[in-house]
């Protein structure tokens, strides 16, 4: 019988090994299909997820949202998560979001996430009403360029106020019903040591306590860690709540408590146990849409197409060497 590729290296391997064993000598490793590079493997790999560019990673840049979303499409994203404050801009400038939206989908690219600030969590009735109201302008706008989620973090809370988690699940069902009625879902979003929601656990109780059956989670890997949080946790979610996450990094120094959103980095080039993260995700049959959020005023610097480029090259080598 004629052999395979896998079968004639692990022959020569086992041989080799035998001849060095038995001779009391020791084998360098000898090389077997399993850890021979397989660019089709990673290939296949990297095509079972979906890479989107968070805009806040070039946001320094300060380009126009068009622009924006054009050196996503040359980068080879697959996706945009914009700031609600540039399509704002774009529009009072004149621009059109009907044909931006066109133009998305001649390249063949979503809007999967949004990133907003309004104030829906708050305990002032009249403050709720207006961040509501705010949430809806917002929501429009992402349904006008063809999205279908946008940010729900636990912005607008005063300094020294902490809302409780339970009047939180309230507000955000409230949120959702609004969403329903424009065709775009609110995620619950944790802030890292947030006094509101600043760990992923009560962002969860918050999702699993309001009861409407679009609830999800807006993760991320930096916001996880300054939260004090265990990954781990992520083994107990599941594609309903995993939709889309945050992708960055994060270095050793400064520690925890005094580490800034300025600090992220690239995926890849930090200490965050990303190997763990997407086998967690892997196990649990979810593949959110990994969105590359950074806020680093050295990428700031450079070339705007350099840092999209090189972002998701990281996020995709990082997913390659997480399934190996």
């Amino acid at each position: 019988m004629a052999l395979n590729r896998r079968d004639a290296l692990k022959i020569s391997g086992m041989a080799a090994a035998a001849w060095f064993t038995s001779r009391g000598l020791a084998a360098d490793p000898v090389p077997t299909a399993d850890s021979v590079p397989n660019p089709d493997k990673e290939r296949a790999v990297n095509n079972s997820w979906r890479y989107c560019l968070n805009t806040s990673t070039i946001r320094g840049q300060n380009l126009p949202l068009d622009e924006e979303l054009r050196i996503a499409h040359e980068a080879g994203y697959d996706a945009v998560e914009p700031w609600l404050n540039k399509i704002q801009e774009y529009v009072d400038g004149g621009g059109s979001l009907s044909d931006l939206r066109k133009r998305l989908a001649d390249w063949h690219m979503t809007i999967e996430s949004a990133i907003g600030f309004a104030p829906w969590i708050v305990d002032d009735p009249q403050r709720r009403a207006q961040g509501l109201e705010q949430a809806r302008r917002d929501m429009d706008l992402v349904a006008q360029l063809g999205g279908t989620r946008i940010a729900a973090p636990p912005a607008g809370v005063p300094r020294g106020e902490v809302v409780d988690p339970l009047r939180a699940a309230e507000r955000y069902r409230a949120l959702l019903e609004l969403g329903d009625q424009i065709g775009v879902t609110p995620q619950i979003e944790m802030w890292g040591g947030n006094p509101s929601i600043g760990r992923v656990s009560t962002a969860l109780l918050i999702a699993i306590e309001c009861g409407h059956p679009k609830a999800c989670f807006l993760g991320d890997v930096f916001h996880t860690y300054k939260g004090g949080c265990n990954f781990e946790g992520l083994r107990l979610l599941g594609p309903q709540a995993l939709q889309v996450f945050h992708m960055n990094d994060y270095p050793a120094d400064p520690p925890r408590e005094t580490i800034r959103d300025e600090h992220r980095v690239y995926p890849g080039d930090g200490i965050a146990p990303l190997n763990d993260i997407f086998r967690s995700f892997d196990d649990v049959g979810a593949r959110p849409v990994l969105s590359l959020e950074l806020f680093n005023p050295a990428y700031w610097n450079q070339p705007a197409p350099d840092v999209a480029r090189t972002g998701l090259d990281k996020m995709r080598q990082s997913v390659a060497r997480a399934f190996a």
